[in-house]
Order: C-alpha cells, then structure tokens, then sequence
C-alpha cells in the first residue's frame, strides 16, 4: 500500500510542503502547468536547495505578479475550476480551501461564504494549495487506498501581525483548522510562527491519519524548507513515501484510550452540551449509555475515546463538568476506513457527504445531517427526500480529497 508520512514537527506552511514534496520527487513541470493553467496573475515557481542548520532541504520561492484582486471563496473555487486540473487535484484544492473558509468563518463569526481572504487568499496561497495538490497527484498519493499520516504540528507561541491587527500564535483560524480534524499539536520552544493557516488546511485535508511513522518501506525522503532560518531550529518539514510491508490494509489504525465513568446525579440537561465540550477538546468520540446502578438508581454511563495527546485534558474536562470522583482509562486499538468528502448539489442547496472505503470501493455514504436539514426546510422538503438524494449524488461523485480519520 502506498503510504505518505508527513513531518511537521518544526511546523508547516504551503511552500514548505510543496518543496517537500518536490524533493521526494514529484514532477516540477506537472506543478508548473498545473500553476500556468489557472487564468490568473503569472505566478513563477523557483526550486533551489539550501541549507538549514548544517543540513541541505529545497526551497520553493513562489513569485506572483501584482495583484488587486480581493477574492473569496466562490473566487478562488472558480480559479481552481477553471485550470487545466486532474479531477483529484481540483478535488483536494477545493478541499483545503473549503476548510479554510470555514475556519476563518467560525473565527469571524460569519459564512463561509462570505469569507475574503487575506493572508490565505492571495495567490501565492493557491499557487501553494494547487501546488502541493499537482505534487501529491504526480506521487500516486491522492488514491482514496493510500495511507496519508501526519505526526504532531508544531504550532509555536507568540504574537504576528495579520490582516485585522496583531494576532496570538498559533492563529485562530489554525486552531479552528487543527480542532476541526482531531490533529494532535507538538510543544515547540519557538516563540513564532511555526504552522501557518495554509499549512494547517493542506494537512488537515491530507491527512487519513495522525501519529509516527508507520511500518513501510521508504522510497523516497524529501525535505522542505521555509524561507525564515531561524537560530532556535531547522525550519523545515520532511516527508517520507513508502510502500507498507506485508498485506495491504484496508483501513488505518490508531492507538487511544478509552475514558469511562458512570454518574448517577448528574443534571441531564448537562449531557449534550458536555459531549459537545468533550469532542470540541479534540476526543475522537463521546457518548453514554443508560446503566443501573446500586439499589436501582438510573444513572449514564459516559464514555470518551482520545489520544494520548488530549487524554489529560479530557479527564480533567469529565472531572470539572460531571460530578464523578473517578474515571477508568483503558488503552484500546481503533480501525477506521478511508474516507473522503464531496459536495453535491440538492434543490439548490450544497450539501457535504462524507464517503467510506473499504478495499477501494465506497461502503458507507452519509450526508451533512445539518446542512441536509437547512436544504430541506429551504426547499420546503421533507427531511428524508433530502437525504436520500444527498445520499444518491454522493455515491456517483467522483473521487475527492480523503479527510482526516
């Protein structure tokens, strides 16, 4: 099985990936006819090597011509649509940017529809997502069978300035990003800027997976350098392409723990919105199950799946917002299938269904429950009819950009 592991252990950015991934080997002409066919400002694409504390990485300088365009999302899809793009590379850029408007929507507290982007938006941003996308394309590595993990990003701390005044590091829009997809964070001792919003997206839309290195056998090793070289450390990412050794699996597995405590005198109004807490800290899932406790009493048995990353944090979130004296934590092995996500079209409502694969044929097709709901009651539609036709078109779509597991 193909495999990818990425390195953002000194953090992530656009051009940084992308020089990575030329340096394992994908084809610098695909990117740069990828990047020549988008119908926007000229965009020149230069890849040297350099060095990074005592250690050679590649750089890719991406220069744009001026430009006063302000684009949001619906702009920037229409870009992507219009190049001369592989379906599964417009497929995985549409992605990182959907994530990113969507991120800097929540921060905002507005559509992502209505997002204009800044430090994201410009055209070195899509020169670097449609970029990274070519390269990962040119690897044989957007195949809905390939394995994509992603260790620890490394995020640094700190103060930058942005569009809207000075920032804190890591960025909201980066946290947002990293929450959103289950991405565990690495300590770093830089005080700057290490993992950028365009980084954050581009991982979170690759990534099948996050943890170490998985058992393979390594083709190719590439290392991409940031264009800052700092005194702290080498500014770069590394990714490594493999090919797993033995049998193909047919689905990514991660090591966790299971957090369970069964609370008898909780108000239950507290159990949805704690579940919601719980998942919003980064646990892989939460939910309770109706137990009987000593002399008859109902109570909920409340259970919690997380890394080792987040296990403090959610045993101390159960201890502050339940009223248990203690929990029970077990070390437990999840599978999970390859997975990706594609947008259709239902009574002129754009709906998100995400798709499960098992052994490359899709298994499981399941709508954006929310976003189907706010069709129907747009359309005037029952529930179901939505549903159902979601459910349909996202069976027929083509293949997208797997999402994080």
């Amino acid at each position: 099985m193909r495999t990818l592991w990425v390195d953002p252990a000194n953090g992530a950015a656009g051009d940084m990936l992308l020089a990575a991934l030329l340096d394992a080997g994908a084809e610098l002409a695909a990117v740069e006819a990828a990047l020549g066919s988008l119908g926007v400002e000229a965009i020149r694409l230069e890849l040297r090597e350099v060095r990074r504390h005592g250690f050679r990485a590649a750089h890719a300088g991406v220069s744009t011509a001026e430009s006063a365009a302000r684009r949001g999302l619906d702009d920037v899809l229409d870009v992507i649509a219009g190049g001369e793009l592989p379906p599964e590379v417009a497929d995985f850029a549409e992605e990182v940017f959907r994530r990113l408007a969507a991120a800097e929507g929540r921060v905002h507290g507005i559509a992502a529809a209505q997002v204009h982007f800044h430090e994201v938006g410009a055209l070195d941003a899509i020169a670097d997502v449609v970029g990274c996308a070519t390269a990962l394309h040119s690897l044989g590595l957007l195949a809905p069978s390939v394995r994509r993990i992603v260790g620890p990003v490394a995020v640094g701390a700190g103060k930058v300035a942005g569009a809207h005044g000075t920032i804190p590091i890591p960025g909201p829009a980066v946290l947002e990003l990293l929450t959103a997809a289950g991405a565990p964070i690495a300590a770093h001792p830089a005080a700057m800027e290490l993992c950028t919003p365009t980084g954050a997206a581009l991982l979170c839309a690759l990534a099948t997976g996050w943890g170490p290195p998985p058992a393979l056998t390594p083709l190719a090793v590439g290392v991409g350098a940031g264009t800052a070289d700092p005194r702290t450390h080498p500014n770069v990412l590394r990714v490594l392409v493999g090919e797993s050794a033995g049998e193909p699996a047919h689905w990514a597995t991660s090591a966790l723990h299971r957090v369970d405590t069964t609370v008898d005198d909780l108000d239950p109004r507290i159990w949805p919105d704690l579940l919601d807490a719980l998942r919003a800290a980064g646990a892989a899932d939460a939910w309770c199950t109706p137990a009987l406790t000593r002399k008859g009493r109902p109570a909920q048995l409340l259970s919690v799946l997380v890394d080792a990353e987040r296990l403090d944090l959610v045993c101390g979130l159960v201890f502050e917002q339940t009223t248990t004296l203690g929990v029970r934590v077990s070390p437990v092995t999840r599978r999970s299938l390859p997975r990706d996500r594609v947008e259709v079209t239902v009574a002129g409502s754009r709906i998100g269904v995400k798709r499960g694969y098992l052994a490359g044929r899709i298994v499981t097709v399941q709508p954006e429950y929310d976003e189907a709901a706010a069709a129907a009651r747009r359309a005037g539609l029952p529930l179901a009819a939505v549903l159902d036709e979601a459910r349909l078109l996202g069976e027929r779509a083509g293949p997208a950009a797997p999402a994080g597991g």
